[in-house]
């Protein structure tokens, strides 16, 4: 039995948009699972005692839309080792959008049901610097069937990539996709917006309402966001989440905020990046965007950070996301960095800054100390055994 104790927590965010913080100064870790929330919580004999020095500590994000490939390369920007750089960006589980960036991707039914099945099964075996990667986003083709999907499901396929994204726009067909896709337990993300690679077309609330996806992807802009009123109709006319992404429209993220809001629908947004894209590749994509949300949308820090992590882990069904007890435990121990305006992570946010990462924890287990991608925090991390 493995067990970890952080002790001296300043904050604890829970990743819960309507109840945020939690009281406390310590989680106990075991096996793997949150076992215990609170204070004055002892180390047992063989723990290790981490003293986080009054930083925060936040659930993992959970970045809800990324176009990984088969290893952790991104062939559009050449460039290696991206999905654990994020992991100094505070990520620790990542959604494939659909494995577009694949060289020679095959097309048609059958290699788009292959291509799904063998993207599910090999990130489910590889964990590059600890990341969590749900891959195999199916991407929708002419000729799939019912028993397809049923064969995909027991094959391990959880989601849809983006539908739309591509040259295939039979939106009679494609919404009867969705709905075999629902019964067979997989979650539906759908493009909205302007067309984002060659072949593909820009997609309205019209095609939302049809689909009726559990997410509408990058409503600002993947990368070039639809108009206010088709946004204001997703969010009135469908129940799907609000993805707001790092490689979109910086510009209309308050807008949509503002919408979700007079809805009463902020707790339907999720944050993802979006990446790898021609925007590039944007390891701190999570950090940056969360501070988006809250200083350019007044949305409050601790509540933007459950937009990128239990609001995701809802919409996916996933045991983590939030600290509470019996999930696993994937967290993220972050302070001020130094030289900043702000006392703490969560009004480094506010202000729009980027917090320091001075250790990221997956499944129980250590991972990174001191990230290379954040400034340094103020406050590092100690450890004991």
């Amino acid at each position: 039995m493995s067990e970890m104790l952080i002790q001296a927590i300043g904050q604890i965010v829970s990743g819960e948009f309507h109840s945020p913080l939690l009281r406390g100064d310590s989680i106990r870790i075991r096996d793997g699972l949150i076992a215990e929330i609170g204070s004055g919580i002892s180390a047992g004999a063989d723990a290790t005692a981490i003293n986080a020095n009054g930083a925060t500590v936040i659930p993992g994000l959970i970045d809800s839309h990324v176009h990984p490939v088969i290893g952790d390369y991104s062939p559009r920007q050449k460039i290696v080792d991206f999905i654990a750089s994020c992991v100094h960006g505070g990520v620790t589980r990542m959604i494939s959008a659909g494995e577009v960036h694949m060289p020679g991707r095959p097309t048609g039914a059958i290699g788009a049901k292959a291509m799904a099945i063998v993207g599910a099964k090999a990130w489910n075996s590889y964990r590059p610097g600890g990341m969590k990667v749900q891959g195999g986003g199916l991407l929708l083709q002419e000729g799939l069937t019912e028993a397809d999907f049923e064969e995909m499901a027991s094959a391990g396929v959880r989601h849809l990539g983006e539908v739309g994204l591509g040259g295939y726009h039979d939106w009679d067909s494609i919404a009867e996709m969705a709905r075999w896709a629902k019964r067979c337990g997989m979650t539906v993300m759908m493009h909205i917006g302007g067309a984002s690679i060659p072949g593909s077309d820009a997609i309205g609330a019209e095609h939302a309402i049809k689909v009726q996806p559990h997410i509408a992807s990058h409503l600002n802009g993947g990368p070039t966001a639809p108009t206010l009123a088709d946004i204001e109709r997703i969010i009135g006319e469908t129940e799907a989440a609000l993805e707001i992404i790092q490689c979109g429209n910086a510009a209309i993220i308050p807008r949509i905020l503002d919408l979700a809001r007079r809805h009463d629908a902020l707790d339907r947004v999720i944050i993802g990046t979006d990446m790898p894209s021609g925007t590039g590749v944007i390891p701190l994509g999570m950090l940056r965007t969360v501070a988006w949300v809250s200083a350019l949308g007044d949305v409050p820090p601790a509540q933007a950070i459950a937009m990128a992590t239990g609001a995701a882990a809802g919409v996916y069904n996933l045991p983590a996301g939030r600290i509470a007890l019996g999930l696993e435990a994937d967290l993220v121990i972050m302070d001020a960095p130094i030289g900043s305006a702000a006392d703490d992570a969560l009004e480094t946010l506010k202000i729009g800054d980027t917090p320091g990462i001075s250790g990221v924890i997956i499944d129980g287990e250590l991972v990174l100390r001191a990230s290379i991608n954040t400034p340094p925090a103020r406050r590092q991390l100690e450890i004991s055994s």
